[in-house]
C-alpha cells in the first residue's frame, strides 16, 4: 500500500510516502502560519522525490488536531480535495496519537502546549490510548500522569512537555514541535476507512463574534 501523509496541525508543514511500510520520501518545513501557500508544493516535491505518480497512490492520511485551528483545516482541506481527486480514502489521524507512535511500546504521554496554561494530553502504553484526548490545565494533567503511570517510566512527547518537566522531573523529556510524518502515514495504513475526517477539537472557542457569539472553535 502506498500512503501519502500530511501534517500541518501544529508548528510544521509536512508530508510522506511510505511504500509498504517503507519510506520513500519525506518534507517537513518548520512554521507557525503559512501552511495554505506551503502544503500543495510540498506534496509536489514529495511525490517527486518519490518517484510515484499521484495515481499510485492508495490512502492519504492526515492529521486532524488538536492544534492550529487554521493550520488543521488546511491539511484537512487539502487531504480531501486530493481524495475527491484520485477517488482515494482519506483517513484521519490525531496528532496526539502521532506524537506517540515512534516511541513504540514505551509508557508515553503526548502533551502539545495549548496556551492559557493547559496542555493538550493523550496516554499511550504498547502502543494503545491509554485515555482519550483531553485539555487539561497542567496542575491537572501532572496529577493525570501520576495517575496513569503508577511509579512506572514515564517519556514526555511534544511541544507541552517541557511545562510539566519541572512537576515531573523524573521523566524523560523529548520536545518535538510536531508531527513524524511518517508516523502519521504509518497510523493511516492500518486505520480502518470510514467517514471522511473531521477536525477534533478538545476546548471552546477563544474568538468571539460581535454580540458575544462563539468564533470558529480552537483546536
Amino acid at each position: 500500500m502506498i500512503v501519502l501523509s500530511l501534517d500541518t496541525c501544529l508548528d510544521a508543514c509536512s508530508a510522506a510516502v511510505l511504500d509498504g511500510g517503507a519510506e520513500r520520501a519525506r518534507a517537513s518545513h518548520p512554521m507557525a502560519r503559512g501552511h495554505q501557500e506551503a502544503i500543495g508544493p510540498l506534496v509536489r516535491d514529495v511525490m517527486a522525490q518519490a518517484a510515484l505518480d499521484f495515481a499510485q497512490i492508495d490512502r492519504i492520511g492526515v492529521t486532524v488536531g488538536p492544534g492550529s485551528f487554521t493550520g488543521l483545516r488546511v491539511g484537512l482541506a487539502f487531504a480531501k480535495g486530493l481524495g475527491a481527486a484520485l477517488s482515494r480514502p482519506v483517513v484521519g489521524v490525531g496528532a496526539l496519537a502521532a506524537l506517540a507512535e515512534p516511541h513504540g511500546p514505551s509508557l508515553v504521554f503526548s502533551l502539545i502546549d495549548a496556551r492559557r496554561g493547559q496542555v493538550y494530553i493523550q496516554a499511550f502504553a504498547q502502543g494503545r490510548p491509554l485515555m482519550a484526548p483531553d485539555a487539561l490545565a497542567l496542575d491537572m494533567a501532572a496529577a493525570r500522569l501520576a495517575e496513569l503511570s503508577s511509579g512506572a517510566a514515564r517519556r514526555l512527547v511534544g511541544s507541552g512537555a517541557r511545562l510539566l518537566a519541572d512537576l515531573l522531573p523524573a521523566a524523560q523529556v523529548i520536545d518535538a514541535p510536531a508531527c513524524d510524518p511518517a508516523a502519521v502515514a504509518r497510523l493511516a495504513a492500518v486505520a480502518p476507512a470510514g467517514p471522511a475526517p473531521r477536525p477534533l477539537y478538545l476546548r471552546a472557542p477563544d474568538a468571539r463574534l460581535p454580540g458575544g457569539l462563539p468564533g470558529p472553535a480552537a483546536a
